[in-house]
């Protein structure tokens, strides 16, 4: 976009007191959401979140935490997909009560809006449901920050649309997220160009690094079904692009994590992966360029 079309960058604000208030947006703090890709058990989910809240505590980096209630797009209909939408929240109404973190998972369907709305910080929108208009509207009739990932089949400039339909329904609280784009069969490709050409846009991006590395077509237990040796110079790159949040999905046991165990961080490295890309965020001072 010119300069005369840019819209004046949007700070977004997540959070109520019960957790802090954490604000996204450029010239703004890096803000970390990280957690296990899906939800696995109450003691999984309470230990994890405390210990990414403790990381991030020492690092200084603001935290939202991730965990999905149900991942509907697992590939064979026997993969776990999670507790479900109210065991789900249940669960992460806890994690935002007792560990004190605003918390964000995704929503499959329109129906499941006000439900969400109820718990949730960040409402995210799966990218292969990111041209859902029903569905967009519904998450945006809550009043609730909104993530929409970009989907894997469309061009950045495409999210102007998505924005659009988030916007009329009247809602401006909007987070976009960069996961990579389809390159051929199974793989994703990271275009950094995405990132600041999202960012004109004038609302946060998000760069989620760990579903970047993901390759498709294979079962996500399978070694080969990710390649999380690119984790670390994918999200340096991210951030050097210019990005005002990094999404990290994490675990203890990633080996025996019950989805995207090939493609997460291990919670033990992440301490140091954070440390850099607050060093490259802040010298960089937020800005894309």
């Amino acid at each position: 976009m010119s300069d005369q079309t840019t819209p004046a960058p949007k700070v977004v604000s997540i959070g109520d007191s019960g957790t802090g208030v954490i604000q996204a947006g450029q010239k703004l703090p890096l803000v970390l959401v990280a957690g296990p890709c899906v939800i696995e058990s109450e003691q999984l989910l309470l230990e994890t979140a405390t210990a990414i809240k403790a990381i991030a505590a020492r690092v200084g980096i603001p935290f939202i935490f991730k965990s999905s209630y149900l991942k509907d797009n697992r590939s064979q209909a026997d993969y776990y997909r999670g507790p479900g939408l109210e065991e789900g929240l249940r669960l992460l109404s806890k994690v935002r009560s007792e560990v004190g973190v605003p918390v964000l998972s995704d929503i499959h369907d329109a129906a499941s809006a006000t439900a969400c709305g109820e718990v949730l910080d960040v409402i995210q929108i799966p990218a292969y449901l990111s041209m859902q208009t029903s569905l967009a509207e519904a998450v945006a009739a809550t009043g609730k920050v909104v993530n929409v990932k970009k989907g894997q089949f469309l061009a950045p400039s495409d999210m102007v649309n998505v924005v659009g339909k988030i916007r009329a329904a009247g809602n401006d609280k909007i987070i976009l997220t960069e996961r990579g784009t389809v390159h051929g069969y199974h793989n994703l490709v990271v275009d950094m160009r995405a990132l600041p050409q999202m960012r004109s846009q004038g609302y946060p991006v998000m760069f989620d690094v760990t579903h970047a590395v993901r390759i498709y077509g294979l079962p996500s237990a399978d070694p080969r079904g990710g390649q999380p040796e690119y984790i670390i110079p994918l999200a340096r790159a991210g951030v050097a692009a210019g990005v005002d949040m990094i999404f990290i999905e994490t675990h203890p046991d990633c080996a025996n994590a019950l989805c995207d165990a090939a493609s997460m961080l291990p919670l033990d490295q992440l301490e140091k992966l954070l440390l850099i890309l607050k060093r490259i965020h802040n010298t960089i001072g937020g800005e894309s360029e």
